[in-house]
């Protein structure tokens, strides 16, 4: 065999050699990467994934944190557990003029609670109840970027209910109004409905579960509430709930005092019809009479009120507008009426006048009468 050909033999068995373990190498190399690749997107993924709790679990987590404030007069708002130390946050106007309130937890046990704080300014308060420290609070997220379109949960006591709650979107940011006394500047627009009672109840993120808002104030035409952000009342309450007010300012004086409870007349009006409408609509007939004037209930019983609205499938308010009418407040009503008749629906429009006046603190439809 001659020295070429040797050489030859050689370098061709280093060259399979050398081939062989570059294909190796380079096949662990890149399938290493690509596993360590695949681990940092999967990490990736993980890290991004939001877990977002069950509405139910953040309404049922939430009512054990949501208080119903009453007052000497029966005057009723909402309010939520701010702090361990037992402080609540509500609205001023809510417990304007009172030194001391009761507050009711959703396992009714009832607690004595003291103002300590109240703003002339902006509509908030702070209320202490010795008999709720160290109770854990609802979570802030005065931070939380809030979107036009978010779902947010609205809780409180429309109407001395207490445990109810509302859902909906942010429908505007940055929103002014002016509701004597106060001036509300960049607060939230929100499509859930705030009636009287719903007053100082806590807004509440639907992703997060965590509160983002004071509900607070509603235009009378239409399902448009407004809370005030958070963030924009943490600094007062802070020091509210470090050092209690000595003294407490009153707010309105008697005329300012009227108006607003005129006000609430017309608002608990119009919440009462859409209430009793939408307990038609589901078919819940107690609740429905319940909202009769002892009058009118007198006058008819529960089965015959039942029966006239059995064969109603659906009713929608076109149009709802209310005026006062000195101790009575007069609802009218345009509303669209579907009806089954023989195995087919047929839908009607109704202008239906009611009229509103209180029993026994309590807001009661006590006649209507249908336009002809």
């Amino acid at each position: 065999m001659t020295r070429r050909l040797k050489f030859s033999m050689i370098l061709s068995i280093l060259i399979l050699l050398l081939g062989s373990f570059g294909f190796i190498y380079i096949k662990d190399e890149a399938s290493s990467k690509i596993q360590a690749e695949s681990m940092i997107l999967n990490t990736e993924n993980e890290n991004d994934r939001q877990i977002i709790p069950e509405i139910k679990d953040i309404i049922r987590e939430a009512q054990k944190k949501v208080v119903m404030v009453e007052l000497d007069d029966g005057t009723v708002g909402s309010g939520f557990l701010f702090n361990d130390r037992g402080d609540i946050i509500t609205n001023a106007h809510v417990v304007d003029g009172a030194a001391s309130v009761k507050i009711r937890t959703t396992d009714a046990k009832g607690y004595d609670g003291q103002v300590i704080g109240i703003s002339t300014e902006t509509d908030v308060a702070l209320i202490r109840v010795e008999g709720l420290e160290g109770i854990d609070p609802l979570p802030l997220s005065p931070s939380l970027s809030v979107e036009i379109g978010d779902e947010i949960l609205a809780l409180g006591s429309p109407l001395g209910f207490q445990n109810t709650v509302t859902t909906g979107i942010i429908s505007g940011t940055d929103r002014e109004l002016h509701v004597e006394p106060y001036v509300y500047e960049n607060v939230y627009q929100i499509s859930a409905p705030i009636a009287p009672g719903n007053s100082g109840g806590p807004l509440i993120d639907r992703k997060t579960g965590h509160v983002i808002g004071i509900n607070s104030a509603r235009i009378e035409q239409g399902s448009i509430g407004f809370s005030i952000p958070i963030s924009t009342i943490l600094p007062l309450i802070n020091v509210w709930s470090e050092t209690p007010m000595r003294n407490l300012p009153s707010i309105k004086s008697f005329d300012v005092s009227q108006q607003i409870d005129k006000n609430k007349m017309l608002e608990t009006s119009d919440y009462v019809i859409s209430y009793f409408i939408e307990s038609i609509n589901f078919k819940d007939f107690v609740t429905a009479y319940s909202l009769l004037g002892s009058d009118w209930q007198s006058e008819m019983d529960y089965d015959t009120f039942r029966k006239k609205y059995l064969d109603i499938t659906n009713i929608r308010i076109e149009k709802l507008t209310t005026e006062d009418k000195g101790n009575e407040v007069e609802v009218q009503t345009s509303l669209s009426i579907t009806t089954r008749e023989n195995q087919e629906e047929v839908i009607n429009t109704e202008e239906i006048s009611f009229l509103i006046a209180y029993e026994n603190d309590q807001a009661k439809i006590i006649s209507q009468e249908i336009e002809k």
